[in-house]
């Protein structure tokens, strides 16, 4: 009995954490934004991982609240602990930008939650990481051209870009000037304007 009333007590606590987050969501969307960060928090500190994501989001834009990116990155944090992947791209953002400790402590964690969060399908990770391992001070570049098709796959037109650089400079791919093209034209057709001038010059 004790047993069935602890699972009773944790789908009870869950359920209300689901519900105090789909509340905030709601809330957020008919633009009241204070009430939105209370249901937010709610959840949040009942260990919620959605709702501290959003709790992250809040400070870190000031909705709903003050403007904080310490508080920010402590909510991102929670939740990335809970395997949420677009946290854990945030909180890699946060760490690599506000992170407190040494640069290399920062960046070996940063890069291992980015990696996570690229393996689970998040695109602006997946672009970053690309970015990263191509002008990192020991450029990987095979590694940063994995990522970036990765993110352009997902229809990300700034890697694609990107991808088109690689082979018309040969960066990690054997130099290819037909495939560059192919790439910045794709590019190029969302409007990005990187590919579209490189098309004229």
């Amino acid at each position: 009995l004790e047993e069935a009333a602890y699972q009773l007590q944790q789908i009870f606590r869950s359920d209300i954490s689901i519900a105090l987050n789909i509340l905030g969501i709601e809330s957020m969307r008919a633009g009241h934004c204070r009430v939105a960060f209370t249901c937010f928090k709610l959840a949040a500190d009942r260990g919620y991982s959605k709702a501290q994501f959003n709790v992250g989001l809040c400070y870190e834009h000031g909705r709903g609240t003050e403007k904080d990116l310490e508080k920010a990155g402590f909510y991102y944090c929670q939740a990335a602990s809970s395997c949420h992947p677009m946290a854990q791209y945030r909180y890699a953002r946060h760490l690599l930008q506000h992170g407190p400790g040494s640069p290399w402590d920062r960046q070996h964690q940063a890069v291992t939650l980015l990696e996570q969060a690229a393996a689970a399908g998040i695109t602006e990770a997946q672009a970053y990481l690309g970015v990263f391992y191509m002008r990192g001070l020991q450029p990987q570049e095979k590694r940063g051209l994995k990522y970036l098709l990765l993110a352009a796959n997902s229809g990300d037109a700034q890697s694609r870009y990107h991808v088109g650089v690689c082979y018309e400079q040969g960066l990690g791919v054997q130099r290819d000037v037909a495939e560059a093209l192919r790439h910045y034209r794709q590019s190029a057709a969302t409007g990005n304007r990187q590919a579209q001038e490189r098309l004229r010059a």
